[in-house]
């Protein structure tokens, strides 16, 4: 339980200091603090695998901050050492 509620806090930080309810794939690294890179994402989606809800912006690919943090949730391994510091 403990572990769950540290990874849900460190999702949480980073969606409540993101500047935007939109994160776009190319940001993604900013967005994770270099966890997760835009190819990581694309190959994702092309798997069908990536987050939900998907959409352009132009001709770039976004997300909502909450489909990218579900996704993050989901796909997180070794929840017991994301603590915020």
């Amino acid at each position: 339980m403990e572990k769950e509620v540290l990874i849900n806090d460190v999702f949480s930080e980073m969606a409540a200091r993101w500047p935007s309810s939109v994160v776009a794939r190319a940001e993604v690294k900013q967005f994770t603090g270099g966890g997760i890179s835009p190819k990581t994402l694309a190959n994702a989606d092309s798997e069908g695998s990536g987050p939900t809800g998907r959409f352009f912006i132009g001709r770039r690919v976004c997300y909502t901050a909450t489909s990218l943090v579900e996704w993050l949730r989901k796909n997180t391994k070794g929840a017991d050492h994301a603590k915020i510091h």
